[in-house]
């Protein structure tokens, strides 16, 4: 499997087929394997790029975290490097979240979010109560007097609060991913000039359905496609009719 040069990073990479370029971006926690299914079935007709975003899969792991923007100029650089203009972006929640911050910047052709993250969610005073009481005990614990004292009780705390992808992040991008969650991309949705395909599942807990409705709602040129009974993974829980979806959206456009 070939590799990508980033800076000194390598990236892993496939890409096959002729044809309009398409571009699958993977979401948190994955790989490019997750989208092997859709990646055989449009490369049929089309250019295929599948990309491992740095710190998932098989390519490597930024030395220090990176933030949004950072993953986004990634991904702009690898597609000028290897001529790919103005694709279909296909991207899964974190890669949703980049495919948003793309849209100015490529001009895509269209873009297909499935289950994307890119809403701040609203939480409750509960939730802000224990993130800053975190935050606190933890500069509490780094005091040399309590170091040793605490270690315990903070790794306790926060192996309870902590999300799963946190906690089986590494050090890094554990930080990368506390950076990248709490940004809020409403304001870039009413500039959209490609259109847009949503789709998701509806038992999304990650991402709810709300998201994609406000969504739809906010981007100019876009349509919402529901699984019922389907969760964050919906591409993967109803591969069929993903397929049939994707490929009827991207002939139509």
């Amino acid at each position: 499997m070939p590799f990508y040069s980033y800076d000194t990073l390598k990236i892993n990479y496939k890409r096959q087929g002729k044809g309009y370029p398409v571009v699958l971006l993977h979401g948190w926690g994955a790989s490019l394997q997750t989208f092997d299914a859709i990646f055989e079935d449009l490369s049929k007709q089309h250019d295929v790029l599948s990309i491992d975003f740095p710190g998932f899969g098989a390519s490597d792991e930024p030395a220090q975290s990176w933030n949004l923007t950072e993953y986004t100029d990634f991904v702009e650089k690898m597609l000028k490097d290897l001529n790919i203009q103005n694709p279909v972006l296909i991207g899964h929640s974190f890669g949703g979240r980049v495919s948003i911050k793309l849209e100015d910047r490529i001009k895509p052709k269209s873009i297909v979010l499935v289950n994307s993250a890119g809403i701040k969610p609203k939480r409750p005073l509960s939730y802000y109560f224990k993130v800053y009481g975190f935050k606190a005990f933890r500069i509490l614990a780094g005091l040399p007097v309590l170091k040793w004292l605490l270690a315990e009780p903070l790794a306790a705390y926060r192996e309870l609060y902590s999300s799963s992808d946190y906690k089986q992040a590494s050090p890094i991008m554990k930080q990368v991913l506390s950076k990248v969650v709490n940004e809020d991309l409403r304001p870039l949705l009413p500039k959209f000039k490609a259109p847009v395909l949503l789709v998701w599942g509806d038992q999304d807990t990650s991402t709810p359905i709300e998201d994609a409705k406000l969504m739809s709602e906010m981007i100019p040129d876009a349509g919402l496609v529901v699984f019922e009974g389907a969760g964050h993974f919906s591409y993967l829980e109803q591969p069929t009719r993903f397929s049939t979806i994707i490929n009827t959206f991207i002939g139509g456009n």
